[in-house]
């Protein structure tokens, strides 16, 4: 994959964490720039972590390879993460469940380091993928921190300002990436192979 197909594949798992930011910014009573601070970096260690994780596991798999049609197997792997995981994101922008807002004063830490470990298995998954497709791992690290800071404080401070009526936007967005990142692997992967 080259920069522009894993950036596009970041920016959908991306906008996964922009709603949970979103919402979580339309429930606090003002935006603490230490606790932001510390939850970015939560969710910088869990994106990096996962990725990593994925990535290993998809070396481990990969050590046994002796056929051709074992790479063949892993793209369509990959396909099907990159759809499954546009397909999960759509079918929570359809689903929109609203969320019962009350004013908090303070932004609860552990319930969304408890959602974002729930979350982490897709992350995971992408981490498999991108070792599947053979992707440099530093690269994609590098944009997965730097995007994951970029959306966290955005989230926030879209929840704060504007509530969290853009999270459908944001699913239906990252959906529409992921699905068009598994299109892209089955035109450049498999049918040029």
């Amino acid at each position: 994959m080259n920069i522009v197909e894993e950036l596009i594949v970041l920016a959908g798992i991306s906008l996964d964490i922009f709603a949970v930011m979103e919402c979580q910014g339309s429930l606090i009573a003002k935006v603490q720039k230490k606790h932001l601070a510390i939850i970015s970096s939560i969710l910088v260690v869990g994106q990096v972590l996962a990725l990593e994780i994925g990535n290993f596991l998809s070396v481990l798999l990969r050590r046994y390879q002796t056929y051709d049609y074992e790479v063949f197997l892993e793209e369509v792997l990959a396909v099907v993460i990159f759809l499954g995981m546009g397909v999960r994101l759509l079918l929570k922008a359809w689903k929109n469940e609203r969320i019962i807002e009350r004013r908090e004063e303070k932004l609860n830490i552990k319930e969304l380091v408890y959602l974002y470990i729930r979350s982490s298995v897709f992350t995971l998954l992408v981490g498999v993928a991108f070792g599947f497709l053979g992707c440099g791992m530093l690269r994609v690290l590098v944009m997965a921190v730097v995007m994951t800071v970029a959306v966290t404080i955005l989230g926030m401070y879209t929840g704060y300002r504007l509530g969290f009526e853009h999270k459908v936007k944001a699913y239906l967005a990252g959906g529409i990436l992921l699905i068009a990142a598994g299109i892209d692997v089955i035109v450049r992967y498999i049918f040029y192979m």
